[in-house]
């Protein structure tokens, strides 16, 4: 599993700060697997499969 990174344990995004900017949530988490970017969540299947409505980078899986 990767580390270093933050991670929002509640949408998976890749945080920076102590803050989610998607979702708002301070829950983060430094273990996850796996990293998909979306350019575009309205013609991404990908995201439309995992539930992303913000363009951004994300976890595909977090412990």
């Amino acid at each position: 599993m990767a580390k270093g990174k933050k991670v929002c344990k509640h949408c998976k995004a890749f945080v920076e700060e102590d803050k989610c900017p998607v979702c708002e949530s301070t829950n983060l988490v430094e273990n996850w697997k796996g990293r998909v970017i979306i350019l575009n969540p309205e013609k991404s299947e990908i995201a439309k499969k995992l539930e992303i409505k913000r363009k951004g980078n994300y976890a595909l899986k977090i412990s």
